[in-house]
């Protein structure tokens, strides 16, 4: 008899990987139905990762997002999965111990059936404790094996690392090819030796189209043994997200595998409503290189899932360096220049910082490090001359042990700056917290919600909970998409405004609109009215991005007043996903405060004065 192989619709996955944004709440109960018509899907992802973050981002409560989202699938047999990031729970940055349990029973409360857990290093020591708490709450525990190609990443270590987490209570193992640039026969020999240890072990595989890869590869993990394969659908499909489900179902079938039939009628829908959606809002979020395959992407090796947000972050990155190129008469670079100089660095840089997967936080640590490389060099600076402290936190051992070693010449750097190698236990590092996210709740009048989901949130988002319960969150996404939509649709062929007013949510802005790579007029009063000036010189912002006294509430924000060190962290530029300190470069005492916590700064934007 064929074997049957089924499949998962990874539709958060589909979102990240494309752009920035997830869609609404009434937007995912509406295209439920559609997706449960096509009647190929024994799995849906529907949430997890960044998904719940950037709900709060827009301003919409992700718990109300998540139950309602999972209950039509549970209704029609259908099983839910999200994605969770071990040691991370569904953040960039650890968390302690007592959110990590919470975690797993709010989500099986609120619906999700399965955890796809994973660890970028592979740290069987962030991984296992998840399995149980899953199982635990109830969940089905999904093990990941974080894919990638190097010397240390064999089959031998990735077979040897699956029965590691069979043996610890692992209900499933996933293959998570997050790059999509595992070679095919290798895959296969992966899912063969996993088979061949445990042979009713179930096997989903995961992979990014990108490279070009994953249809080879789905072939051959089929072949061995492979029970679920992750699959999207149009316009989300290829590209930097994932294999079509219309192809790889023609291609099992032709395989003589068993394979669900696709009501190609409610395909037409899902795929019709996704562009409605794009065009509603989630689109203004997606560059159009996301869209393509590149092959490019097998040299550094990074993830799908952090393209969408990439490709952006370059966006904004190039502006300031071709601003700084221009003031200093050197000619512009293009985005495509940016973007191979960055995939090449990003090969440079990481064995140096010994091999960690490129998937989340990982990917995006290296992939900072790497750019902020390129961007110093570029201005004739030296490599390695910003390293962030989270980018530090990996290279030593903090966050779990890196596969390979670490270069000698970040070693000396560690040794330099009185930074220490750590061996121990990452979760030590982060005790536990929930007692004081309650008492915040509680001094705030805030509900801890159904299940003590609210709570959750606050205590696994604690800066994205604040903002969108003070409403700061929607306004600056609602003020950001005016601009996005006002630059966008302005008239082909005319005079082109440099400001219009636009109606959004209720809200009205000004927006001010830059053309090409200008940058656009300041659009509220000047950040130094946020705190009188004073006396002394300037400090500046090393970076763009988003300035903050404090990166989590561990943390005693500097004020007026403050007598400071040489060294000392006066703040934090949130760039890329990772919190970049700013230190003084000598003792004196902080005379203005010149922006809030908060705010959006340019490279070289003064923000405190020093006495």
């Amino acid at each position: 008899m064929a074997k049957e192989v089924k499949f998962s619709l990874v539709f958060r996955d589909m979102w990240q990987s494309a752009g920035k944004y997830q869609p609404r709440v009434d937007q995912l109960v509406k295209v439920a139905p559609a997706i449960i018509r096509m009647g190929c899907f024994d799995r849906v992802e529907t949430n997890g990762g960044g998904f719940e973050q950037v709900n709060l981002l827009y301003g919409e409560n992700p718990n109300r997002s998540v139950r309602e989202w999972t209950k039509p699938f549970h209704e029609a047999g259908i099983q839910t999965h999200m994605l969770d990031r071990a040691l991370n729970g569904l953040r960039m940055s650890p968390c302690p111990k007592d959110v990590r349990r919470l975690f797993y029973k709010v989500k099986k409360a609120q619906g999700t059936d399965i955890t796809r857990i994973f660890c970028g290093l592979n740290d069987k020591r962030n991984v296992i404790p998840s399995i149980q708490y899953a199982k635990e709450a109830g969940m089905i525990a999904q093990a990941s094996l974080c894919i990638t190609h190097s010397p240390i990443h064999t089959v031998d270590y990735y077979v040897d690392l699956a029965k590691t987490f069979i043996d610890a209570g692992a209900d499933e193992i996933c293959l998570k090819d997050m790059a999509g640039i595992g070679r095919p026969v290798s895959l296969g020999k992966i899912v063969a030796g996993i088979k061949a240890y445990k042979k009713d072990i179930v096997v989903q595989y995961h992979s990014h189209a990108g490279p070009g890869f994953c249809v080879a590869s789905i072939l051959e993990v089929a072949k061995a043994g492979c029970d679920y394969i992750d699959t999207a659908v149009a316009p989300l499909s290829w590209g930097t997200g994932h294999a079509d489900i219309i192809a790889v179902q023609e291609m099992l079938k032709d395989a003589g595998f068993k394979v669900k039939e696709i009501n190609m009628e409610a395909y037409m829908e899902v795929r019709t409503q996704i562009q409605q959606m794009c065009d509603d809002f989630l689109g203004y979020y997606i560059p159009e290189l996301n869209h393509i395959n590149n092959s490019l992407l097998v040299k550094p090796g990074l993830p799908g899932g952090m393209m969408g947000s990439l490709m952006t972050d370059l966006e904004d990155n190039l502006r300031s360096l071709n601003k700084w190129k221009v003031k200093n008469g050197q000619p512009e670079l293009t985005t495509d220049q940016l973007l191979v100089k960055l995939f090449d660095e990003v090969a440079y840089v990481w064995p140096k910082v010994g091999y960690p997967c490129l998937v989340t936080p990982f990917s995006q640590y290296v992939k900072n490090l790497a750019l902020m490389n390129v961007i110093q060099m570029e201005k004739g600076k030296e490599r390695w001359s910003m390293i962030a402290d989270n980018i530090w936190d990996m290279i030593l051992g903090k966050s779990g042990q890196l596969p390979g070693p670490v270069a000698q010449e970040l070693k000396d750097m560690a040794k330099a700056e009185g930074r220490e190698f750590e061996t121990q236990d990452p979760q030590s590092y982060y005790p536990d917290k929930l007692e004081e996210f309650k008492q915040e709740m509680q001094q705030n009048g805030w509900p801890l919600g159904e299940d003590n989901e609210e709570l959750f949130e606050l205590a696994m988002h604690p800066e994205q909970y604040r903002a969108y319960k003070s409403g700061k969150a929607k306004a600056d996404f609602e003020k950001d998409l005016a601009e996005r939509k006002a630059k966008k649709n302005a008239p082909a062929g005319e005079a082109q405004p440099e400001k219009i007013t636009v109606s959004l949510g209720g809200q009205t802005y000004e927006v001010h609109i830059a053309y090409g790579d200008a940058a656009p007029a300041p659009t509220a009063a000047p950040a130094a009215a946020a705190a009188p000036a004073g006396e002394g010189e300037d400090l500046l912002a090393p970076l763009e991005g988003k300035f903050y006294l404090v990166k989590d509430g561990s943390e005693t924000p500097k004020k007026v007043g403050d007598s400071v060190q040489a060294g000392d962290t006066l703040g934090y530029i949130e760039a890329m996903k990772t919190f970049n300190a700013i230190r003084a470069d000598k003792a004196g005492v902080i005379t203005a405060i010149l922006v809030n916590s908060g705010d959006s700064v340019e490279e070289d934007d003064p923000i405190m004065k020093l006495a």
